[in-house]
């Protein structure tokens, strides 16, 4: 009955927009350095998206040509605030590598 519920609570892949697939750049000193050596972007995707949607919605709002794709699922840690416990969420990272020739202006 869980999986009945959980499938129903997805959305469906047809209506898995560019803009709502890829949430933001995941800033940090790491992929900084990944952008001016290696040409691979870092990002904050949907907990539901896939390599290609991710693949498709980062060729369409840049207009660029992605050579791979890595996708790490990062679990929330645990938070603490005085006596109550907690976690912070967890969140899904893309880690992208274009094509040579190819850019995104991240930090606008």
């Amino acid at each position: 009955m869980k999986r009945a519920a959980l499938a129903r609570s997805r959305t469906p892949r047809a209506t898995m927009e560019p803009y709502r697939v890829v949430r933001a750049p995941h800033v940090s000193e790491k992929t900084t350095d990944l952008i001016q050596n290696h040409n691979t972007y870092v990002f904050q995707v949907d907990r539901e998206a896939t390599k290609t949607d991710v693949r498709e919605a980062v060729s369409r709002i840049w207009n660029v040509r992605v050579e791979s794709i890595r996708i790490i699922n990062v679990r929330g840690k645990a938070v603490r605030m005085g006596r109550y416990a907690g976690s912070s969420r967890a969140w899904k990272k893309a880690i992208v590598k274009l094509a040579p020739g190819d850019g995104i202006d991240v930090l606008r």
